[in-house]
């Protein structure tokens, strides 16, 4: 079979999951077509590899066609927490050696007498000092010592280590000492992985910048080997399009670049679907709304305020709960890298539900993944998850997901929730996965006000944005729990992690140390400064192919009151120094909740210079491959609310919707994702083809 997209550009994103790897292609007619396959935790790339080249046949597209990959992927965040990574040594000043473990001398919760500082990455014994120091204002006040710097690195390699960090005190300042020491050591032991503060976060804070740096060391290795996979992976199939890496912060980087700096992507997996949802709402004229991701590991949420996702410029990547919070510190391993401001809890369906030694009904972070999965896929797990307490109570298809392609088994799930929970707890098998369901909502209802009342924003004043093959599932319950009105399940929900890349840019960021109080600079001092962030990050954009016509920048400033430790960042235009204060004085007052008088100081100034792509997904004008939902029944008994009986529900395709509200109860089906309808919700669709839910009252 042709495919009528023979000769044009044809893109492909993809998104790996811990359970699923969804893909989407848009063809050079604008037609966007999606698949599903299981992902294959021992090699993630193989999943993505067989998807890919069993789409193209589907489709009747040629190989090589495909003129971009665009990929989110999980390898940094499951490096770390598999502790899998290279053996990674750190080279630094004398007497910094204790700084990683130094930390902010914080912890996150002060109350917690159980709670262990998570272990270095780098056991002190490969934490090694040379003698040099570079002073604040970057002058050299003891030379490098290169005889120390060659003994140090002969120690670590006797001792089997495959990746070295270089920080240095002051290196931001004056980088003059860590790339001479990078040159030696990339000269006398070539088969070291070697990576500088001064590349990778040329700025001031001793412990963030070691800690990133120490990071993007450990990950080297296992993002340059996935990569190389992937690549070669896709041209055994005949694609040999360049690949580009979802970034934490929501742009695109080459893979080439990704493989030196691989702690810019540790956040990729859902950042696609949070660009997405900003472009989306930008073209419903919804600025301002709650972006809900529910997968098959964890369930994720973010606000996007006048067209913009929450972003922070340092997270902390940590196991179990992530509840972003600037004010929750020392719970991980800090990364001060530009990125999108995510909530995440270990909740989504694969989350395996059980008795905890209390007693009482716990639901995740321990998650049944893609292999073996629930227990409905009979694939050797006999435990309970979140999906399982869906399939029972009729929310999802009892017979198959992916259309038809994943068959399940209702017995197993029935069977599994009553011995895990259901007898324990002296409960019918519904009542349990009622429970099971109460206690997920729960967990994921706390994400959600962790970026909303937490921060001083109404819940009720929002809609709430839901995708991912289970976020249409929840989304309902958690809306009326949380007094939202409205929910919005865009098109592709199950996928939109990797559609939502087809709307993102490539981008490059750059950054200045300043450190100086607003009130003692002048406009010309700023305005170097972004000519020479500018020139910079231009470069980059044209070795991209970029042409000055087709990019665009967007600035930020890091900003503190004068003896404060903490800074906030602002957007700004131009170079007028009283708008940038005026500007941190409102974000101050928002986040704290008073004004300071205290001078106030410029610490860091950002550019991010972003490469407009070709084609980039409009989602005013998207056109979609639609796929059956596949073995979808007329009618199923559906249990909405404990200790009342099911009650018979319609089942409908997401095409069979229009613009007029129609009234739950009811299910919709899609290929890649249900949406449930409670009683008393209407229903329609809009038309960007988005599934909209009224919940009233």
């Amino acid at each position: 079979m042709a495919g009528p997209q023979m000769g044009g550009q044809v893109k492909v994103a993809i998104d790996i999951g811990g359970t699923f790897t969804d893909i989407a292609l848009a063809t050079a007619a604008g037609v966007i077509h999606q698949s599903k396959i299981s992902s294959t935790p021992d090699d993630p790339s193989r999943a993505v590899v067989e998807g890919v080249a069993q789409l193209l046949v589907e489709l009747g597209i040629e190989a090589s066609a495909v003129t971009e990959v665009l990929h989110g992927t999980t390898v940094g965040s499951n490096t770390i927490l598999q502790r899998s990574g290279a053996r990674t040594g750190l080279i630094t000043t004398r007497g910094f050696r204790d700084v990683l473990e130094i930390g902010r001398i914080r912890m996150p919760d002060m109350f917690d007498l159980t709670w262990d500082k998570p272990k270095p990455l780098v056991r002190r014994r490969h934490r090694l000092e040379v003698t040099e120091r570079i002073a604040a204002d970057g002058s050299v006040v003891v030379a490098l010592v290169e005889d120390d710097v060659i003994a140090a690195a002969e120690a670590l390699v006797a001792d089997g280590i495959e990746a070295v960090a270089i920080a240095y005190i002051n290196s931001y300042r004056n980088p003059a000492h860590e790339q001479r020491t990078e040159a030696i050591l990339r000269e006398r032991f070539p088969s070291l992985l070697v990576t500088t503060s001064c590349a990778v976060l040329p700025e001031i804070k001793e412990y963030e910048r070691t800690s990133t740096t120490v990071v993007n060391a450990y990950l080297l290795a296992a993002m340059q080997e996935y990569l190389r996979k992937l690549e070669t992976g896709l041209r055994g199939i005949g694609v040999s399009a360049p690949i580009l890496v979802m970034t934490s912060n929501g742009g695109m980087l080459a893979a080439g670049v990704t493989c030196e700096k691989p702690v810019l992507v540790v956040a990729s997996g859902p950042a696609g679907g949070v660009i997405g949802a900003a472009r989306l709402g930008e073209a419903r004229g919804d600025r301002n709304v709650i972006v809900f991701d529910m997968g098959g590991t964890t369930a994720k949420a973010v606000v996007i305020e006048d067209g913009r996702p929450s972003m922070t410029s340092e997270y902390e990547f940590r196991d179990g709960i992530s509840t972003s919070s600037r004010f929750v510190k020392a719970g991980g391993y800090m990364l001060k890298v530009p990125a999108i401001d995510i909530a995440e809890v270990g909740a989504g369906g694969g989350s395996i539900a059980g008795i905890d030694k209390g007693g009482l009904l716990v639901v995740g972070p321990q998650s049944a993944g893609a292999v073996p999965g629930p227990a409905c896929y009979g694939l050797g797990n006999d435990r309970p998850t979140v999906t399982d307490a869906n399939v029972v109570l009729g929310y999802i298809n009892p017979n198959g997901l992916a259309g038809g392609r994943l068959t399940i088994d209702r017995g197993l799930s029935e069977r599994a929730i009553a011995d895990y929970v259901g007898r324990p707890l002296d409960l019918a098998v519904d009542e349990a996965a009622h429970g099971i369901r109460a206690v997920a909502n729960a967990a994921m209802a706390r994400a959600v006000r962790a970026v909303t009342v937490e921060r001083g924003l109404d819940p009720r004043d929002l809609a709430l944005m839901a995708f991912g093959g289970n976020g249409g599932v929840h989304a309902p319950d958690l809306a009326r729990q949380l007094g939202i009105p409205r929910v919005i399940v865009p098109p592709l929900s199950g996928i939109f992690c990797a559609v939502g890349m087809l709307a993102s840019d490539i981008e490059h960021t750059a950054l200045a140390t300043v450190v100086s109080r607003l009130d003692r600079m002048d406009r010309g001092t700023l305005a170097g400064i972004k000519e020479r962030l500018q020139a910079d990050v231009a470069q980059r954009l044209a070795q991209d192919g970029y042409p000055p016509e087709r990019r665009a920048f967007v600035w930020e400033a890091d900003l503190r009151h004068e003896g404060q430790a903490t800074e906030l960042t602002v957007p700004f235009e131009g170079d007028d120094l009283d708008l940038i204060r005026e500007r941190f004085m409102l974000e101050y007052l928002k986040t704290y909740g008073y004004r300071d008088q205290t001078p106030v100081e410029l610490m860091k100034v950002r550019v991010a210079g972003r490469g407009l792509r070709e084609n980039r997904l409009d989602f005013a004008d998207m056109k979609i491959g639609w796929r059956s939902a596949g073995g979808r029944a007329g009618q199923r008994r559906v249990s909405f609310v404990r200790g009342e009986p099911p009650v018979t529900v319609d089942v409908v395709d997401r095409a069979a919707l229009g613009a007029t509200a129609q009234p739950g109860p009811l299910i919709v089906e899609e290929f890649d994702a249900t949406i449930v309808v409670p009683p008393g919700a209407t229903v329609h669709k809009d038309a960007m083809g988005s599934v909209v839910l009224e919940l009233g009252e």
